[in-house]
């Protein structure tokens, strides 16, 4: 029998046995979370389903943050804001719940996260739903940006997460071949998160999923514009934590506005913010003078670059997608579209052609395919926008519809956009929108375009698309930004093995992938012996004090024998090194005979 076919029928044998452990189902237990308080069964008491009129502006006498829901204006509560005082004290708690949860198994970690990826599986409908109503997205836009995204990032923790924190081993040099060189990775002790509203349960969760299973504890304030469904998914991580036996405290989520996010900078070991690129300065400002890590992820102006041989079809509806998922407030969501000449008019005609259909109201009252605008006031920023790009020329091409809104909401939607003969000249091209426009200007050689995608103060992602993949390639390459989808709009961050941020103004640093679990530990080198006992290092005679006549030439002739690029001349340097030692060893010898 040739000697490969044992190993054959032992290759095949592993993957059936492989195959029938996939078919046995984990043990997994559910967990219970109150979501009396969070379901609108329509019979809202006359309290907590008034119209809510925001004040203008804020005193520092506020102690409240008032949460509503953008599509209605409905009131859902209050919460308190807390003290920088009242910060110090739970970054206290959490850090004495980190010292435990630090000697933790991997093994207990990954049966958080299943317990996590069980809950939200089977409550998909709710935490959409309290996303929805906190936010104005629909519920298909939640699904995509709170649930996939999530349930992603949990199921490569539980693949991977484990193998990248285990020690790394790597080589150790010409100089010390005798040594075990590695790099440990120890959590870092107190992650502080300070998240956006945009996707409130992805938000929460994004943070909290790597610094848990990296041995932190975390204390993440959330927005004040998404507290009401922040405080209720934190319930969904504390009932979690508590049927794995994770110590009380290990995750905190705090509400309140700009000092409270100020204090918690102050007393935490490493920062993530997730905003404005003015707050992130402030962040930054502050971390200094403690001197910890921050992570900024600053928003963009994603440029979506289309060329001549492009299904456009095709193209044409990921690029609404692009522009009017979550109504178009996301920070990786494309903003600026070029297009190539040869098609700009066929692909403008397909796109207000889906535009047009497209239909915005609240998104729990009908079918709607677009939701609110979460911020009050932000439709007044985005009809500036359009206003001063029609002004210095554009077109507005096609728009979107309004469902019925309710008469206390109006201002809360703005209708999906679509404008020509844009420039750079206007604000629409250069600033953040955050919202349900696309403005689309026409290039005419890739060269061109490339400077055109590079022409902003922002760098977080591109998407290219050609008919030629290599092309589309070699575009995407030249692009200054963090991420790139290649024939694709926003794939890059569904692969949650890959890491997510940008450059120039929209930040630095990475969460996700290896190295945004990595950036949450304390990154330790270490070199130990290889054949401890009996190979240590001894410091050479011609060096050890009082250094000896030829501890220079000594020095000379090892560093040409380790690192000389001539075999010989290494060579010739070894025998130099060995005749020094031998010299010094046969004087100390004399020295103790006399």
């Amino acid at each position: 029998m040739p000697f490969w076919w044992p190993i054959i029928v032992l290759a095949f044998a592993y993957a059936i046995c492989r195959f029938l452990l996939m078919l046995i189902p984990p043990n997994v237990p559910s967990i219970d979370v109150d979501a009396s308080d969070v379901l609108d069964d329509g019979n809202q008491t006359q309290e907590n389903s008034f119209i809510y009129i925001p004040p203008r502006g804020r005193t520092q006498q506020d102690r409240k943050v008032q949460c509503y829901e953008p599509a209605t204006m409905k009131y859902l509560g209050y919460f308190p804001a807390l003290t920088p005082a009242e910060v110090e004290e739970r970054v206290a708690q959490a850090r004495k719940a980190q010292k435990i949860w630090a000697k933790s198994s991997f093994k207990q970690r990954r049966q958080f996260l299943r317990i996590l990826l069980k809950y939200i599986i089977e409550h998909q409908e709710l935490i959409c739903e309290v996303s929805s109503r906190d936010t104005g997205k629909t519920m298909v836009d939640a699904s995509l940006g709170e649930i996939m995204t999530t349930c992603e990032k949990i199921t490569w923790l539980l693949s991977e997460g484990e193998k990248w924190l285990k020690p790394e081993y790597r080589s150790s040099g010409r100089s010390m071949l005798h040594k075990i060189s590695k790099v440990e990775f120890h959590p870092l002790g107190v992650i502080g998160a300070i998240v956006s509203w945009n996707y409130p349960f992805h938000n929460i969760f994004n943070p909290m999923l790597a610094a848990v299973f990296s041995g932190n504890s975390v204390v993440i304030k959330v927005s004040e514009h998404a507290s009401w469904s922040g405080c209720f998914y934190f319930r969904i991580i504390q009932a979690a934590l508590a049927a794995v036996g994770a110590p009380e405290n290990l995750v905190e989520v705090i509400t309140g506005f700009a000092e409270t996010g100020e204090a918690l900078v102050s007393f935490v070991d490493k920062i993530i913010f997730v905003g404005s690129p003015g707050v992130g300065k402030m962040i930054m400002r502050n971390a200094a003078e403690t001197l910890i890590p921050v992570t900024l992820e600053l928003g963009g102006k994603d440029a979506f670059i289309v060329c001549e041989d492009v299904d456009i079809p095709h193209v044409a509806q990921v690029a609404v997608r692009a522009t009017l998922q979550s109504s178009g407030q996301n920070c990786a969501g494309a903003e600026r579209f070029y297009v190539h000449g040869d098609i700009y008019t066929s692909f403008v005609n397909q796109v207000a052609k889906i535009v047009k259909s497209v239909s915005a109201g609240p998104p729990l009252a009908a079918r709607y395919d677009m939701g609110a605008i979460c911020l009050q006031e932000h439709s007044e920023k985005l009809q500036n926008l359009v206003d001063d790009a029609v002004e210095k020329g554009a077109e507005i091409f096609a728009r979107g519809s309004f469902g019925h809104l309710g008469e206390g909401a109006v201002d809360q939607f703005f209708p999906p956009t679509v404008l020509i003969n844009v420039n750079h000249t206007m604000k629409l091209m250069q600033e953040e929108a955050f919202g349900p426009i696309m403005p689309i200007m026409k290039f005419s050689t890739d060269e061109e375009v490339i400077m055109l995608a590079n022409d902003s103060r922002y760098g977080l992602g591109c998407a290219v698309f050609s008919g030629s993949q290599r092309r589309a390639k070699e575009i995407a390459s030249q692009i200054n930004c963090g991420i790139a989808a290649v024939n694709d709009f926003a794939s890059t961050y569904m692969c949650q093995s890959l890491p997510f941020g940008g450059v120039k103004d929209s930040g630095f640093g990475r969460f996700a992938g290896v190295e945004g679990l990595r950036a949450c530990c304390l990154v330790k080198s270490i070199v130990e012996d290889r054949w401890w006992p009996y190979i240590k290092t001894k410091i050479p005679k011609p060096i050890q004090y009082p250094v000896a006549e030829n501890g220079f030439e000594f020095q000379e002739s090892l560093v040409e024998a380790l690192y000389g690029l001539n075999i010989w001349d290494r060579l010739r340097a070894l025998v130099n090194v060995l005749k020094i030692i031998s010299d010094q060893n046969s004087v100390a010898s004399s020295k103790r005979n006399d």
